[in-house]
């Protein structure tokens, strides 16, 4: 079972409103092999609480447009980690540090990367990355 296809447009949507507020490191996941509760995570990052804010508000005002409300939205007091619940697609805006301490791409690792058109894919570390490049250097 893969994603299905209103899942993947959601988050294209998603990762294009996040990259046009300049958000960090955009990738989609799809997920619907390991979760029953959703098909697609979209994570991205910001170098601070106002961006994250930023971010958020412009993935909701897209998705708004494009007939979708999240059916839950938390973390956005704080401003680090701000999860939006559209049911087949979460969201995860974060800022960079809590990106790096949580690191939900090396806990999805087994998960496919969704190509998302006009988006760089980032490289995912999946903690033997390390280990490859420096072998690569000898």
């Amino acid at each position: 079972m893969t994603a299905s296809p209103e899942a993947v447009a959601m988050a294209t949507v998603a990762a294009h409103a996040a990259a046009d507020k300049l958000a960090a490191n955009v990738i989609v996941l799809d997920v619907s092999e390991q979760l029953v509760i959703t098909d697609c995570f979209v994570i991205a990052s910001a170098d601070n609480e106002r961006q994250v804010s930023s971010i958020v508000d412009e993935v909701e005002d897209k998705l708004r447009e494009a007939g979708h409300k999240p059916v839950r939205r938390e973390g956005a007091r704080e401003g680090r980690w701000t999860l939006l619940d559209y049911v087949d697609v979460v969201i995860h805006v974060l800022h960079e540090e809590e990106r790096e301490f949580y690191a939900l791409e090396r806990l999805w690792k087994d998960c496919p990367v969704i190509d998302v058109p006009g988006l760089d894919t980032p490289v995912i570390a999946t903690g033997g990355d390390e280990e490859a490049e420096s072998s690569d250097d000898e």
